[in-house]
């Protein structure tokens, strides 16, 4: 006897015939036959369907609402770090200086200089917090 190749059943095919299972008209025998499948795989589509059931009523499911993220409150918090990026890189590198300076160890206090470039807003006062 040999085996017949490997068949991949689309879902459509596996509900219908799950609902057939589920419906009782005809025995898993004849199912079985019918879509030539063997009973012990009607069974198991049967099972499968009957726990998924619930979700398709929208039990179990997470709230949409709760989920989405707000969009316009991300884009203003990159436009807010995107002009501190810009404006720390065009005060003639006094940022990346100190930051460099702090990797390597040789800053006294790197918080306060940190702080000083993302609250100043003014190019001549940046350059003073880091004198």
């Amino acid at each position: 006897m040999s085996r017949r190749p490997r068949r991949n059943h689309t879902a459509a095919f596996k509900s219908k015939v799950a609902l057939a299972a589920l419906k009782g008209d005809k025995t898993l025998a004849e199912l079985a036959q019918q879509f030539d499948v063997h009973p012990n795989q009607i069974t198991e589509w049967k099972n499968r369907l009957q726990e998924g059931a619930a979700g398709v009523f929208g039990e179990g499911k997470d709230d949409p609402a709760a989920s989405k993220v707000d969009v316009t409150v991300l884009h203003a918090k990159i436009g807010e770090l995107t002009l501190e990026n810009d404006f720390c890189a065009s005060s003639k590198g006094w940022c990346i200086q100190r930051e460099e300076q702090t990797r390597r160890g040789k800053s006294q206090n790197p918080v306060a200089w940190m702080a000083a470039c993302s609250r100043n807003r003014d190019a001549e006062a940046h350059r003073q917090t880091h004198l």
